[in-house]
Order: C-alpha cells, then structure tokens, then sequence
C-alpha cells in the first residue's frame, strides 16, 4: 500500500518539472499578441529586438571586470524612451514596453513573482546581485512607475483627480530609485554605476518635490543630480558626454524655476531667455513656466497704464495689450541674440502671433464704441481718438516686425545665392532671384499698408521716412529682377534695371539727411551702388563675349531654322535630331492649302426677258355645265 501510494508522485513531479519548458515556449509564441494589448503593437522583428535587451548584458558583468557590475543607466533610459514613445510624448507605449520588458527579465532570470495563482513577492538583495540584470529590473520598475505618472500629468489637465494617483506613481518611482541606489552601493558595483544610480534617484525625487511645490527641496535634489552628471562629462570622451550634458541642459529651467519661487527674482529673466532661445521648454515645466512669465508680466501690466508713440501718450486700459508691450523688448532682444535662423524665424512667428491677438483684444473694445469710431476725428484737433490710434500703433508693430522678418530671410536667401555661385550642389533645388523678388514684394505691400494707418495720414516725418524705406526696398527689388534677366540672358533688360536701381538708390542718399537714424536699421544702399557698378561691367562684358559667340555660331553648317527635312534638300546643315526618335521630316498632318472655289450662277436676266403671246395655241377649255355632260356621255363632241 505504502508503495503503490508513494508511485504516483514521482510521475506527477516528472509532469511539473516538463511543464515549465512547454509554458515557455507557449508563452514566447503568444507574447507578441500581449505586447499589442499593452499598447505598442509591434511584429515579430520588434519581439525578437526586444529579447536580445534582455539576453545581452548591459554593462560589464561580474568577473569580467575586476568582479564588478556596471550598468548605463542614463544611456539605456535615453534609448529606451526614444525608441518606444517618448519621441511623441507617447507615454503609454513607454510604460507598456517597460511593462513587457520586466516581465522578459524576471523570466530570463527565472525570477518570477509566483505563479498564476498566487503573488509571492521578491526582493533584489545583495546576496543574489551576480548579474547586471537584476539593477536592470529595478531601473525598469522605476521607469514604468515614472512614465505612468507623467501618462496621468497630461490627463490631469482634464481631470483633477488623477494628480493624487500621479504624486502617488512619482513615491513609488523614487522608491524603486532608492533601492537601486542602495543596490549600487555593493562592492560589487563599480563607481561610474553608483554616482549615475545616485544623479538618477536626485532627479526623481526632484521631480518629486517639483510636483509638491517644495522648491528648495526640489532645488537641491537638481544641483545634485546636475553635479554628478557634469563631474560625469567631464571624467570623459566627448561623445560620451553628450548624454550628461543634455540631461544637465534639462534640469537647468527647472532649477531657475525652484529658485524664482524661493525668491531669486533674477531668475525670471533666465527662464525666459531660455523660453525665448529654445522655442518653449518641453515637459514637467512647460505649462508652469507659461503661467509664471504671464504672471510676472500681469504684475508689471498693472503698473503700465498709458503708451507713448511719435509723441503721442496714448492710455492702455487692456490687460492683453499691457502684456504683450512689456514683452514686446524682451521678444526683440532674444530675435536679435538668436543663433541661428530657424530660431530667429520660430520667434518672429511667436511675435507675430502674440500682436494679433493684442490688435484682436483691441477690435473687440472698438466694437461697442461704433458712434465714436464714425466720428473718430475731433471737432478741436483733428486727431483720432485714442483707441483708434492705439491700434495703428499695434498694427504698426505688426507690419514692421513683417518687414523685419522679410528683411531676415531675403538676408539668408542672399547668403545662399552667393553660396550657390561659388559651389553648384546637384540634388538640392536652390534658391533663385525669383524668391528674393516675392520678399521685396511683400515688403513694398507692408509699406503701403504704414502710410494709410489712421492718425498718420498728416504726419509729414512719418510719411517722408516711409517713402525713403520704400525707396530702399524698391532699389533691392530691382537689383534682383536685374539678377533674373542676366540669368536668361537678356543684357537690355538687365542693363536699364540697373540703371533704376542707381536711380533709386542716389534718390535715398539726397533725402536721407535728417532720417539718417531711421535709416539705420535698412540695408546700405551705398553697398548696393558699389555692387550694381561691378555687376554692370560684367554684364557688358558678358553681352559682348555672347554677341561674339552668335555670330560664330551663324554659320551655315549649324544653323537649324527649324525647317523639316523635306523643306531644306537644297541646304546643308548638321542636325543631330535627324538620327534620333523625334526627327522632323514633314510637317504632320500636313497644313490647309487655299483652293479655287464652284462658281454659283444666278440668273438675273430672267426678270427682264419679254415672252411671246401663246394664247392661240393653247387648246381652248372646253365649256362646263348639263349640256356638256350629256354630250360626254354620249360621245357627242362640238
């Protein structure tokens, strides 16, 4: 009895212990079915990718290095994020992959929380830390918490409630962070993976106190994490400190923030001078830094009560319009301090959007003063009134930063054409005169728009500055249609555009005395008179050299009149399209010839022709009636 009962368990366990392997290869089938529940969808490519994390180590193993672990954890967290979501701010397909990753790990490892009936907790202690895996579960943990949380930041906007559960992820993230740290501290651990295990736990819990608004704690948790990645930069190559320096980049507006709010007002200026340059920062303190710059301006706004322009103090009641003038010097002195031109055009377009929406606030003022804005001009003065001119100054704010943005494009279309002159690079369509045409155009259309603006029309300084600025610009446009003629070569056409380019430029030299300062700003037309001068020499040199190539070229040998072949029998020329597949033998369907047309008669003397009598001819009709009948009957004729 005892061994028939002791029998069957060896048969069970020898079931238990094959069961694992066939679950295995089970659940490797069914994984890419799971992976696209979890939000990423991806194929059988991205699976395999995504084993291959798991079975190759990350860092140095133990033994190989003097029987240290390593681990890069800035560099896997980066690649990781840009390569499952993060790119798009997609932090869902982020936290699925890192879901789908640690559940890879444990099962690589054979470190499973139970079984799928029972939860049996595990901890990574120091004791079975024998490969670099084990820190990668805990760095993923972390990561899956960190990016539930900012999942729930972007739904907060919407949905209050859900910050609780997101300050709730962000301690469960700075948990896991603490006990990677702790980890790290092992002996087994080398010293580039600790200080990193430490700069990443600072940046958590930065991020922790970020979002509970307990700034000087955020603050020093940021200069420590800055700290170690900048000593990290500087213990290496370059191209290895390119990923701690942009972290370091990262954390700097959020440090400037902790310190504005603790009471460093100098920090204000920073925040938007790097708001300004980068074109808006991106995450945890984007939308903070919005409010803060529209709260510090609302502050400044309440002090600013009146504008003064061209001598004029003009009243500003509207808090839109306050705003945007005491930002309007910061968002030209960023324009003007820009390094490049696709920040410089990014700003210009942020400007332009911002005095818009001012010139929108003020039309909807204008809308219930309809009576005053019919009889705008006052019986005493003749000015406008105050409204009306307030908002020729913000539209002339907008038409002079159009100008301005114009100018600084044609400025880099110039620089190109130059650029295109010294090396032809095929591949690339390039710019051409043609586009430095449309600028000027549209800059000529500003400066119409500047003269008709109400409350300027008797301002004889602003209308004469205007019309030297148009002169200026109308001198460049010319210059550059001049430039597309001698592209095609027409020398006469290019030669009298010339001419009234010289024109046009010594009419601004004799006006611009007393407007020198406004002038400033345009391009030097005395630049433009030396350059036209050595522009027209080699046109009439290139004109003459092409004179002397037409008639060389005149000769009766090559001269193609465009004649088919059946046309020219008694001329010799050489046409390579004769041995090719459009060759031009007749002309097809051949032309309409003129022919003679039929005649038409008309007889006309037919009218005028007198006829004979014929009565005696013609055979009397017989008379009718009952006698005549009867006779007919009968045969009886007369």
């Amino acid at each position: 009895m005892a061994s028939a009962r002791a029998s069957p368990p060896p048969a069970h366990d020898a079931a238990r212990r094959r069961r694992p392997a066939h679950k295995m290869a089970a659940e490797r089938q069914g994984a890419g079915g799971g992976r696209g529940g979890a939000g990423g969808g991806g194929g059988g490519a991205e699976e395999n990718k995504e084993n291959k994390e798991n079975e190759r180590p990350a860092g140095p193993q133990a033994g190989s290095l003097g029987d240290s672990l390593g681990l890069e954890i800035l560099q896997i967290v980066k690649e990781s994020q840009q390569q499952h979501g993060l790119r798009h701010g997609d932090f869902q397909r982020y936290r699925g992959y890192c879901s789908r990753r640690l559940r890879r790990l444990r099962k690589t490892l054979n470190f499973k929380m139970g079984n799928r009936h029972k939860f049996t907790g595990k901890k990574v202690t120091e004791e079975i830390l024998s490969d670099n895996r084990y820190l990668l579960l805990i760095l993923m943990d972390a990561e899956r918490a960190w990016s539930y949380a900012m999942q729930l930041k972007q739904e907060a906007n919407t949905e209050p409630r859900k910050r609780f559960h997101l300050l709730s992820r962000l301690r469960k993230a700075v948990k896991h962070a603490e006990e990677l740290e702790r980890l790290c501290e092992s002996n087994r651990v080398d010293a580039k993976t600790k200080l990193e295990a430490q700069a990443y736990m600072a940046y958590l819990t930065g991020m922790l106190r970020f979002e509970h608004q307990e700034w000087k704690a955020a603050m020093e948790a940021f200069n420590k994490c800055k700290t170690i990645y900048e000593k990290l930069a500087n213990a290496f190559t370059e191209e290895q400190a390119v990923l701690y320096n942009q972290r370091v980049e990262e954390i700097s507006p959020n440090i400037r923030y902790c310190a504005y709010n603790i009471g460093d007002q100098s920090a204000i200026n920073e925040l938007m001078q790097m708001r300004l340059r980068s074109g808006g920062t991106e995450g945890l303190l984007a939308e903070k830094l919005e409010a803060l710059i529209t709260q510090t301006r609302a502050k400044q706004a309440a002090t600013m009560s009146e504008v003064e322009w061209r001598g004029r103090t003009v009243p500003v009641k509207i808090d839109k319009v306050r705003i945007f003038l005491l930002g309007l010097a910061d968002n030209e002195a960023a324009i003007v301090q820009a390094e490049n031109e696709e920040t410089k055009e990014r700003l210009f377009e942020s400007l332009l959007s911002e005095c818009r929406d001012a010139i929108q606030a003020v039309r909807e003022d204008l809308k219930p003063d309809q009576k005053q804005r019919e009889h705008a001009l006052e019986n005493d003065s003749g000015k406008v009134s105050n409204i009306q001119y307030l908002h020729s100054y913000l539209t002339y704010i907008k038409l002079s930063t159009a100008i301005k943005r114009n100018e600084s494009m044609a400025k880099s279309l110039q620089k190109a054409l130059l650029q295109q002159q010294r090396s032809e690079e095929d591949g690339k369509r390039t710019p051409r005169p043609q586009d430095l045409i449309r600028l000027y155009d549209i800059i000529l259309q500003n400066l119409v728009e500047l003269t008709q603006l109400p409350g300027l029309e008797e301002d004889k300084n602003f209308q004469k500055e205007i019309g030297l600025k148009t002169l200026v610009y109308k001198a460049y446009r010319c210059f550059f249609i001049a430039q597309s003629y001698v592209l095609v070569k027409k020398w006469s056409e290019a030669l009298v555009l010339y001419e009234r380019v010289l024109k046009y430029a010594r009419e601004v030299q004799s006006g611009a005395g007393a407007y020198t300062n406004s002038l400033k700003e345009l391009p030097d037309v005395q630049d433009l008179i030396t350059q036209v001068n050595a522009e027209k020499y080699s046109l009439q040199a290139a004109a003459i050299l092409d004179a002397n190539d037409a008639h060389e070229t005149e000769s009766p040998s090559q001269v193609k009149d465009g004649k088919p072949l059946s046309e020219r029998f008694e001329t010799f020329c050489l046409d390579p399209s004769l041995v090719s597949k459009q060759v031009s033998l007749v002309h097809f369907p051949p032309g309409f010839q003129p022919i003679p047309c039929k005649p038409l008669f008309f007889d006309l003397a037919l009218n005028h022709v007198a006829f004979p009598p014929l009565e005696d001819k013609v055979e009397q009709k017989a008379k009718s009636g009952l006698t005549g009948y009867i006779k007919g009957i009968f045969g009886f004729k007369s």
